[in-house]
């Protein structure tokens, strides 16, 4: 009788302390669009700390579901958690816990830098320091200076800083890299390894597969509104090889955009 209450006990203790290492629960999440399915019953969890990763084809349903989980669109039917509170209940107060970059943001056009994040930072109920965000992201230089100044790089590094304003647990970007070159992009790698590294959990949606491989913890693979398969980069890789995949093409140490970083150097050209 001792051991079976023991082993009822372990039970609930390591349930608890799963759910503890879970910052994002979906179960069954549907979102139509009249007759059309754009996310067809997935489930998924991320759990704290990590990079999470959504890869597929356009109109696979990343974007859908990641505006669910962020309140802004209603589901149909499923269930989510996040940081702890279900989305049908507690809806505010995941906006207050969550940074979100989408694939455009608009800033206002006659604010500068500072004022844009004293606004962000009115607008969550916090006190910030904006100069040290602009730090963080590398542009305190450009504090005077409006949205429409920036180039690309410089525009998507300020979006990202514009996600950390309330400290957020948890932060959204939706491919955040379209567009940069490469310098740009391995900058902006390097900046949401460091917010994980500072404890922020991240989801991410992307087209390039190398920034997934970089990036993401585990990812999974959508298409027609459906998962097809989570895991890490390095175990989804490995299986397919094992599988007896081959290809033509010779791994010769390099690629091109190797090639072009060493000619043209890694720092940013802002």
């Amino acid at each position: 009788m001792g051991r079976f209450v023991s082993r009822i006990f372990s039970c609930i203790i390591f349930k608890v302390i799963s759910a503890d290492l879970m910052i994002l629960t979906v179960k069954n999440l549907v979102k139509n669009y009249g007759n059309f399915t754009a996310v067809n019953g997935i489930s998924f969890e991320v759990n704290d700390g990590e990079i999470f990763g959504f890869l597929g084809p356009n109109g696979a349903g990343k974007t859908t579901t990641l505006e669910v989980i962020e309140t802004l669109l209603p589901k149909t039917s499923g269930e989510v958690v996040v940081c702890g509170h279900n989305i049908d209940k507690n809806a505010a107060k995941i906006k207050s816990l969550i940074g979100v970059q989408l694939q455009s943001s608009s800033f206002p056009a006659s604010l500068n830098l500072i004022e844009i994040l004293d606004l962000f930072s009115a607008l969550y109920g916090t006190r910030i320091k904006p100069i040290e965000l602009l730090e963080k992201v590398q542009l305190a230089d450009k504090k005077n200076s409006k949205v429409k100044q920036l180039s690309g790089g410089q525009r998507q590094r300020f979006s990202l800083a514009t996600t950390l304003v309330n400290s957020p647990k948890l932060i959204f970007l939706d491919e955040p890299s379209t567009g940069l070159d490469p310098q740009a992009r391995h900058n902006l790698w390097a900046l949401i390894k460091d917010i994980q590294k500072n404890g922020t959990t991240v989801v991410i949606t992307t087209h390039f597969m190398d920034e997934a491989e970089r990036l993401c913890d585990r990812v999974a693979i959508m298409d027609q509104g459906k998962i097809l398969k989570i895991d890490s980069p390095d175990t989804l890789i490995d299986e397919l090889v094992k599988g007896g995949f081959t290809k033509s093409i010779i791994n010769k140490g390099a690629n091109l955009e190797d090639v072009f970083l060493n000619f043209t150097g890694k720092h940013l050209r802002d």
